[in-house]
């Protein structure tokens, strides 16, 4: 027995509570799908910052606090793990971006032509969490797959 087990114990049966406010959980979801197959690509990392920066929600994010941002989620993602990070992001979206999430998922999916079955697995997770309409689910996936083709 380790001298910290007996306080690992109580601890882990007290959940860890994580805070993250909209903006960071939506940033959160689209940093889960892009390191959804276990690497995350230079070049996933410039199409994330790229596709987020393009967004209302990011426009008056400096480069250092988007950052900083991600610093902290991905501080999150390792101390407390992926189910924990998909959880606390989903609790904090903002109804109103539910299908915009699913579609920004979907597209940062589909985006370098090949989808593993974790990324898959992933925007299924994502789908059933966010209650989306399966006609909804079934247009975004078609307009991103035509999206994408090219």
């Amino acid at each position: 027995m380790g001298l910290f087990d007996a306080f690992r114990s109580k601890g882990s049966s007290l959940q860890q509570q994580i805070t993250l406010g909209p903006a960071e959980g939506f940033a959160a979801i689209m940093l889960l799908v892009v390191a959804a197959d276990g690497y995350l690509a230079d070049d996933e990392v410039s199409l994330l910052n790229t596709t987020l920066g393009r967004m209302k929600l990011y426009r008056s994010y400096s480069v250092d606090v988007m950052r900083r941002m991600f610093d902290n989620i991905g501080g999150i993602l390792r101390r407390e793990g992926a189910d924990a990070l998909f959880n606390a992001a989903i609790a904090t979206l903002p109804h109103d971006l539910y299908d915009t999430a699913f579609a920004i998922a979907t597209d940062l999916v589909l985006a370098d032509g090949q989808v593993s079955q974790e990324e898959e697995d992933l925007l299924g997770s994502l789908c059933r969490a966010l209650d989306l309409p399966s006609e909804t689910v079934e247009k975004i996936i078609q307009v991103m797959l035509i999206k994408n083709k090219g």
